[in-house]
This record gives structure tokens, C-alpha cells and sequence, in this order.
């Protein structure tokens, strides 16, 4: 079963414990907090999601704060990671498809957007394309971070 690394600040806390409820049979969770709904900073769960994400094989990261914008860019700061917001299905399938991400991260209370659970389900679903292009771009991606790091 399929590793899925997940966390929320206390804004997508409601749509964490939903995504495990209706997903929880086809994956492997690892909840890595928070666990309840007292404010909490979302830059603390996003790292914890990424750093294991990026440790441990084959695993992929599933966050949640209020827009998912803050999460997604604090994951992306962790070598390795790369993390799509998505507040579509589609965009979450592109994610992995094309840019073979391995971490989504999604809104727990933007109201314009597919259901948060359709996009981690096609998210986790979806593999990535190897298509060449698709590998070249993902490879001058992880190129940046590289000549980046400190």
C-alpha cells in the first residue's frame, strides 16, 4: 500500500481528517499533525510532510492549510520536494503527469474549487508521464534547486 504523507495547519484540519476517512482504505496515511483545530503555523507541517516525503521511497505528501498557497511554498523549500497547489482535478493530474510532483496541496476552505478529496484521489492515482519533454523539464527544475542550495 502507498505511503501518503499528510498534514494540515488548523485551517484544512476538517478536510485532512475527511481525505483520510474517504481515502484511508486505498492508502497508507501517516499524519504528521496537526490533531485538532487550534491555530497552529503552517510552515512547521509543511516541512514535517516534505522532509519524510523526501526520505522515504515511493512515499508522496498530501497538504492542507486555508488556500493551500502557504503550504505549498513552504514545501517547496525541502530539497527534493515538489509541490503543486491544486484546486482542480486536473491540476492535480497535470501535477503528476507532467511535473511529477509528489506532494499536492489543496485549500481546506477556498469555496471555488473541485472537492478536495476528487483532487488528492486523482493526485495520488495519477503517475507520471515519463514523457521525455515532460522528464527533461522536471529534471531543469531539480537543476535549480541544485545550483541553489547553500
Amino acid at each position: 500500500m502507498k505511503k501518503v504523507i499528510i498534514g494540515s495547519d488548523h485551517a484544512g484540519y476538517q478536510t485532512k481528517e475527511k481525505i483520510k476517512k474517504e481515502l484511508g482504505g486505498l492508502y497508507e496515511f501517516i499524519d504528521a499533525g496537526p490533531d485538532g483545530e487550534t491555530s497552529v503555523d503552517y510552515p512547521v507541517y509543511a516541512e514535517k510532510v516534505a522532509s519524510q516525503v523526501a526520505v522515504t521511497p515511493g512515499a508522496e505528501g498530501v497538504l492542507i492549510c486555508g488556500s493551500g498557497i502557504g503550504v505549498s511554498i513552504a514545501a517547496n523549500k525541502v530539497p527534493g520536494i515538489r509541490a503543486a497547489l491544486a484546486y482542480s482535478v486536473n491540476a492535480a493530474k497535470l501535477a503528476r503527469l507532467h511535473n511529477d510532483a509528489n506532494v499536492v496541496a489543496t485549500a481546506g476552505r477556498e469555496g471555488v474549487m473541485d472537492d478536495p478529496v476528487e483532487i488528492v484521489k486523482t493526485f495520488l492515482a495519477t503517475g507520471f508521464s515519463g514523457e521525455e519533454r515532460h522528464a527533461r523539464r522536471v529534471k531543469e527544475v531539480m537543476d535549480i534547486e541544485k545550483r541553489h542550495r547553500a
